[in-house]
């Protein structure tokens, strides 16, 4: 980021000179002026400068013991001696250009504005140029001075653009990965993750810290955020963000290799009325073990558990999102001890899906709904649906209403496993149990927060699935029941051919018509009476 200059005794000089800053950290620069020189283009492309003099003694006073305290030593009060230290090779460090920017500007020295991508003219001399902290907006942030030598041919320099992002994901118990998207059983344990990318370059900051805000829809319950809130960083800006193990839909809380827990330095903030919270890192240098290895990024990660409640939305049409944005230090220069000291990154979102389903008892004959039957419904962690609607733990049964429905309002996709305790009365229930699936597709890792989940369900005999809707989240099953004979005629007449099947079939029931009355009559007689009829 320096611009180097020889310093020479004698040159052509140059009174001004111009000055573009390009890029996109900033919308508007302030530049400071630490030294006054003539300046010319040297035959090299160099730029060299000459009778060099302090901007003014206030940015001497001011300058001084900063460059001393670098490593220049007790000489060094003559402008040009100050100068040559400087622009030697490695001395005017990032931290180095901060400090002299901080000196300076405490100094009282009025900076000249500068537009992006606008040259100015500028006093031939050194100059210090710092992103104007109220022209950062979103997606942007300053980063240290940069140090240049104006003055001979126009003068163009590119701040470097390193700015924070920031991602959030879900975990889906089905295949234990995190993605864009999951579904899960309301009340369920449903972990959320949002991941932070602090990039390299970003250098000149004494501290930094960044602030996670987290806004979650109304089907979220967040009373479980405060207590379940875990933050890790790591250094570098590759390896992905695994801080931690996942087991089936479980997220751990030990630190993966490379990784740190730094929750007890974190401030978390839930506002539980609004839904939102925020999680407040403290200084990530220090925490990654200072400046240097600050300066090749990080990775913070926050790991937090918020359910699906009651009254969740059901289905794609709506789902229920959650949204992160990461608020960041404007610059070097900013205050992070107050809100005004930072800018954000724009929003990015997960989202959680639930279906709900319902089982209806029928009739085989005509379809009429039936009441009264007894169901035992099982899903694939083994819990049992209550009357009450939810899982539980050991046995529990359900029984249909008048309208023959039990309906179960948000389940996770599974199987679903479905046995007749008791049927209504005068209808034969099934026998073992059957499986009804909720196959949902497109909640993979690849998946992006816009894309919409596929719902199918299937079912095995004597369950019937009558549809299912994605966008609704609605699914309906029926179980059908075939009514119990009421006497010896009703029996046999199961057992005839109900249409007319040829005179060979006539004569076969004819033949054995003697004997299935008898049988009937057996089976139907009543105790004591007679049977020969």
């Amino acid at each position: 980021m320096l611009a180097k200059a020889a310093i020479a005794s004698s040159a052509s000089s140059a009174a001004t000179g111009t000055l573009t800053v390009s890029g996109a950290v900033a919308d508007a620069y302030e530049a400071y002026r630490l030294f006054d020189a003539e300046v010319a283009d040297g035959s090299s492309g160099d730029k060299v400068a000459s009778s060099v003099a302090w901007a003014s003694d206030a940015v001497r006073d001011a300058a001084l013991p900063v460059i001393r305290e670098a490593g220049m030593g007790a000489a060094g009060a003559v402008a040009q001696d100050a100068a040559e230290w400087l622009d030697a090779d490695g001395h005017m460090t990032p931290a180095l250009a901060t400090e002299l920017a901080r000196a300076i500007r405490a100094s009282g020295a009025e900076p000249v504005a500068i537009s992006a991508g606008n040259a100015v003219e500028l006093r031939a001399g050194y100059w210090l140029v710092v992103a104007d902290d109220g022209a950062i907006g979103e997606s942007q942030a300053g980063t240290a001075p940069i140090f240049v030598l104006v003055g001979g041919a126009s003068v163009t320099v590119a701040p470097k653009a390193a700015t924070p992002e920031v991602r959030k994901h879900v975990l889906e118990d089905s295949c234990g990965a995190w993605g864009k998207a999951a579904d899960a059983t309301v009340g369920d344990d449903l972990y959320w993750r949002l991941a932070a990318t602090i990039p390299a370059g970003l250098a000149g900051y004494d501290a930094y810290t960044v602030e996670f805000v987290d806004a979650m829809s109304a089907g979220l319950d967040s009373a479980r955020v405060a207590s379940s809130t875990r933050v890790y960083v790591a250094a570098g800006t590759d390896g992905g963000f695994d801080a931690v193990t996942v087991s089936g839909g479980s997220a751990g809380s030990e630190p993966a290799d490379g990784w740190t827990d730094i929750t007890s330095g974190c401030d978390v903030a839930v506002d539980s009325t609004a839904n939102t919270f925020t999680v407040r890192t403290g200084d990530l240098i220090a925490a990654l073990g200072g400046a240097e290895k600050f300066a090749a990024g990080a990775r913070v990660v926050v790991v937090y558990n918020a359910p699906l409640r009651a009254g969740a939305n059901s289905g794609t049409e709506k789902g229920n999102p959650n949204e992160v944005y990461l608020r960041y230090p404007r610059s070097p220069f900013s205050d992070q001890g107050g809100e005004d000291g930072y800018t954000r990154t724009p929003s990015d979102r997960a989202t959680a899906y639930t279906w709900e389903l319902a089982l209806t008892k029928r009739a085989s004959e005509d379809h009429a709904p039936l009441s009264g039957a007894v169901l035992r419904v099982t899903d694939d962690r083994g819990r049992r649906l209550a009357a009450d609607g939810t899982w539980v733990e050991g046995d529990a049964t359900v029984t249909t209403g008048a309208d023959g429905r039990v309906t179960m309002g948000g389940v996770d996709s599974g199987v679903l496993t479905v046995e007749e305790v008791s049927a209504p009365e005068g209808y034969a229930g099934f026998a073992g149990a059957r499986e009804l699936v909720l196959a949902v597709e497109g909640l993979d890792v690849q998946q992006v927060a816009a894309a919409r989940p596929t719902l199918t369900v299937s079912a095995a005999e004597p369950l019937r699935v009558d549809g299912a809707d994605a966008a609704s989240g609605a699914a309906e099953a029926t179980v059908l029941n075939s009514r119990r004979p009421k006497g010896p005629i009703e029996w046999l007449g199961g057992l005839l051919p109900k249409t007319g099947d040829g005179s060979l079939a006539a004569l076969f029931v004819l033949a054995g018509a003697g004997g299935l009355l008898a049988a009937a009559s057996r089976l139907f007689g009543r105790r004591g009476g007679r049977r020969d009829e």
